[in-house]
């Protein structure tokens, strides 16, 4: 692969999921000679089985007890994963890196008052005046506060606050797709020379009984014991608890401080539209086509697929035609599925896996084959539980 100057390289990898808090847990996991161990929590929201966060000591990455106190969880966890790639990329002390460092963030909204969403489901329950009812709840019942808890950019907000990195600042909402766009402008800024470094990722706290209730709500979550990804009967998620966030930088820019640079981002696309007719295997095979001539026995596919079971099969086989050979890796099945934050840890596990020339072990045995060489290229690939879908192509950097 020819090297040009605006290449986009990773260069910071920040992650937290059920299997551990930061790199070597993953790098750990990606190399192992066996499938990585389930951590599931299967009692606390019975029964709907979740991926729990880790323990975390926040003090590491957010010094000020009063900066934690003052966080939601989804924001903590962000904020934690947020300070470990900038830690891993050589920059959390760099002031005028972070001074001029654009930041681009997949969030959520806040946690839900529960007891105002059961007030209102239970009362519900008594009266066909819905509409009536939902103005009365909203009017008498909701605290003001709780908007400003509320606001997907408080994660944004917290990470200038805690790590100092105040350049441009963008945040996208928006399930899966809103991980997609971000890491995918991301890349598009510092390939035109608009920008020469950045900071990007999402966070997902699956511990929130309004998460669950949402997957629920469309019979999305799945029920009883683990399953394995790719052979989910019922729902078909199980949502982690998680943070992922990378740094990006130019080819340029990371040469010039003497950076460690993971893997090379070749491509990225986001696309979304009807499902219906083909059409999503259309768009995933026009999305893939950057990855075809890859060399199949040393390039990882690192599937964001949400486990819900015709989406999963559809996507894997447009995979197994399009990229006949590479090995398939459903990493949602030991993480736990991260919403936002999905796509990112898709990318963040890939150029672990690259720069450690890792044989990643089946995630999914009975599903999944073995990789005969290491990794030196990976595609990485989500497909939104609604609507969304995006890939990635990363490629060693020799």
């Amino acid at each position: 692969m020819s090297k040009a100057q605006n290449d986009v390289v990773i260069t910071g990898v920040g992650i937290v999921t059920c299997q551990g808090v930061g790199k070597e847990p993953h790098i750990a996991l990606l190399n192992a000679a066996d499938a990585p161990k389930t951590v599931v929590e299967t009692e606390k929201f019975k029964p709907y089985p979740i991926h729990p966060l880790p323990e975390v000591d926040w003090s590491l990455q957010i010094a000020k007890r009063g900066d934690q106190r003052q966080m939601e969880n989804w924001q903590r966890i962000g904020v934690f994963a947020a300070g470990l790639a900038l830690d891993d990329a050589g920059l959390k002390d760099n002031v005028e890196a972070c001074g001029t460092m654009d930041m681009i963030v997949a969030a959520g909204g806040g946690e839900r008052d529960i007891n105002v969403d059961t007030l209102i489901v239970d009362e519900g329950l008594k009266r066909n005046d819905r509409e009536v009812l939902l103005n009365e709840k909203l009017t008498t019942e909701l605290r003001p506060t709780l908007f400003l808890a509320q606001l997907s950019n408080l994660l944004a907000g917290n990470i200038s606050i805690v790590h100092k990195v105040t350049g441009s600042s963008r945040t996208f909402m928006g399930e899966e797709s809103a991980g997609i766009s971000a890491v995918e402008t991301a890349f598009y800024r510092i390939k035109s020379g608009e920008s020469s470094h950045a900071l990007v990722g999402g966070a997902f706290s699956a511990e929130r009984l309004d998460m669950v209730l949402l997957f629920e709500a469309i019979g999305s979550h799945s029920r009883g014991e683990w399953q394995p990804l790719w052979s989910r009967k019922d729902g078909g998620i199980t949502s982690g608890s998680l943070g992922a966030f990378l740094v990006l930088e130019s080819r340029a820019h990371a040469e010039a401080r003497g950076a460690h640079i993971y893997s090379t981002i070749s491509s990225i696309e986001g696309d979304r539209g009807n499902r219906g007719a083909g059409n999503l295997e259309k768009r995933l095979e026009r999305l893939l086509e950057p990855a075809k001539g890859l060399p199949a026995e040393s390039t990882a596919i690192f599937s964001g697929s949400s486990g819900m079971p015709e989406l999963a099969s559809r996507e894997k086989a447009v995979l197994e035609h399009q990229l006949p050979g590479a090995a398939i890796r459903g990493f949602g099945g030991v993480t736990g599925h991260g919403l936002e934050a999905h796509f990112t840890l898709g990318l963040a596990l890939a150029a672990l896996a690259i720069d450690g020339e890792a044989k990643v072990p089946a995630f999914d045995g009975a599903h999944e084959k073995s990789m005969s060489s290491g990794t030196k290229a990976a595609v990485v690939t989500t497909v939104g539980h609604q609507r969304g879908e995006g890939v990635a192509v990363l490629s060693a950097d020799a």
